[in-house]
């Protein structure tokens, strides 16, 4: 079971990214619309993608705020 929870990972990637007013609560750096996409690998072979919007730091890269 050990060897299991190192087959299965996720990676997270951003695809575009635009900039929006305001700026980041934890670092008061700028903030920025992305659009995200995760895929979970079993293996290094993706078999699960989900794209999703995200308000993130451009400073810090913290997320905001998400829409799944």
């Amino acid at each position: 079971m050990v060897c299991f929870c190192f087959l299965v990972d996720q990676k997270r990637k951003t695809r575009s990214t635009k900039p929006v007013a305001g700026s980041c609560s934890r670092c008061g750096g700028g903030a920025s619309v992305a659009d995200m996409m995760t895929s979970t690998r079993f293996c290094y072979v993706p078999f699960y993608w989900k794209s999703w919007k995200a308000i993130i730091c451009t400073f810090c890269g913290a997320i905001l705020k998400s829409y799944r």
